[in-house]
């Protein structure tokens, strides 16, 4: 039994589309038929993925995947109805019943009709790498293959919970000062804008001699009004030809690597990779995938290519029988503690609880860095939009002290 998605028209005339699971196309629209609807189109879910990935045929498709949440959902949703000893099938079927999104609906029953077909549920989700990533069917594979696939899914849902909520955490942290960047940028733009110019103007009109400071503003205002459509051009401009440059491997590698070593920031993406890299690891060897393909499945989760690169020659070196901290010491890229750390653990037989303690201290160094950068940019962002209103401001009263000189 396979799941086909289908488009057809109900009896008041109005388009109608979802998902069957049936033995065949026609089977299917002999059900619609049964419904006095008129199918339209009737495709297997499988087959529409591949025609996308083809690059044929204008039928359904899956997007771009699925999102954090939805898949931390789904795995605690399997992990929760396995362990209670349900079949896998009528688990995936109770999970795709409960999904109120189309799109992964489809993918859940299809997973379920291959299944049905004999096939692993790792070989299944093998069909859809845009839905779930390779070392989560890495995981499970690893987990089917032991057979301690509710064991496994309860980790791994735990693993998809907490990268979520740190991914939130992260990205709500970063949000203010995107505001106040933004809001700064608005407010300076509006007084240059519309604001300075009216009150400069009078004082222009009376033919005194402005200050250094106020014919600078002038000339910032004027300059401003006259250039913003080209500086905002130029803007977009440079930030294409940015965008442009850095899809070409040789050059984003070289500025992903001096992205590590820029003060703040350095440290910021430090952190960030190593943490990526150390949690993927650790759920992965803890489900009992080989280190060795570990290591190659948490370099494809490492948004920097030159820490990716590095991980890549780490997973080399260890296949040659190096050990794991001495190839990661190597690579200067990691730091101390977790050298120390995965030392330790090679050398006690614990590898796996140290590779966990490990992710969670990266993780917790990932949360006070972005908390020390945030702490730090809102003063500076304080005093920032403070001078540049102190300027404004004595640009305006200096020429209005002057008038008042005068006239004493």
């Amino acid at each position: 039994m396979a799941a086909f998605e289908f488009s057809a028209l109900d009896e008041a005339g109005k388009s109608q589309r979802g998902t069957l699971e049936a033995d065949s196309a026609r089977q299917v629209r002999q059900m619609l038929r049964d419904k006095r609807w008129t199918p339209l189109s009737v495709e297997q879910v499988a087959e529409q993925r591949k025609k996308r990935a083809d690059g044929s045929g204008g039928g359904f498709s899956f997007g771009g995947g699925l999102s954090a949440s939805q898949l931390a959902l789904i795995t605690r949703q399997l992990a929760t109805l396995i362990q209670a000893s349900m079949p896998i099938e009528e688990a995936l079927r109770a999970v795709a019943e409960q999904q109120e999104n189309r799109r992964t609906r489809n993918a859940v029953l299809a997973i379920r009709s291959q299944v049905l077909e004999g096939y692993t549920l790792a070989q299944s989700m093998d069909a859809f790498p845009n839905q779930f990533p390779r070392m989560y069917r890495a995981t499970i594979a690893a987990g089917e293959h032991a057979g301690y696939l509710d064991k496994v899914m309860n980790r791994l849902a735990d693993h998809t919970e907490q990268r979520m909520q740190s991914r939130q955490k992260v990205q709500l942290a970063l949000l203010y000062p995107m505001v106040l960047v933004f809001a700064a940028i608005g407010i300076v733009s509006f007084l240059l804008g519309f604001v300075v110019p009216d009150v400069i103007k009078v004082f222009v009109d009376s033919g005194q001699e402005l200050p250094v400071i106020t014919r600078l503003l002038i000339g910032a205002s004027e300059g401003f009004q006259k250039w913003w459509p080209y500086m905002l051009g130029g803007s977009v401009g440079i930030a294409m030809a940015v965008r442009s440059l850095l899809k070409k491997p040789a050059i984003r590698q070289a500025w992903h690597k001096r992205i590590l070593f820029l003060p703040v920031i350095g440290r910021f993406s430090r952190a960030l990779n190593t943490s990526q890299f150390a949690s993927t690891l650790s759920i992965l060897t803890r489900s009992g995938v080989s280190l060795v393909d570990a290591l190659g499945i948490a370099s494809q989760v490492v948004g920097n290519e030159a820490v990716r690169d590095a991980v890549i020659s780490v997973a080399r070196r260890v296949s040659e029988g190096e050990s794991l901290h001495k190839s990661l010491q190597d690579t200067k890229l990691f730091p101390p503690l977790m050298m120390h750390m995965i030392a330790s653990g090679e050398a006690t037989g614990e590898l796996d609880n140290m590779l966990e303690r490990t992710a969670n201290n990266q993780q917790s160094e990932l949360e006070n860095r972005v908390a020390m950068l945030v702490g730090l940019f809102e003063p500076l962002m304080l005093v920032v939009m403070g001078a540049i209103v102190l300027v404004i401001v004595l640009a305006i009263l200096l020429p209005i002290l002057n008038m008042n000189t005068l006239i004493s």
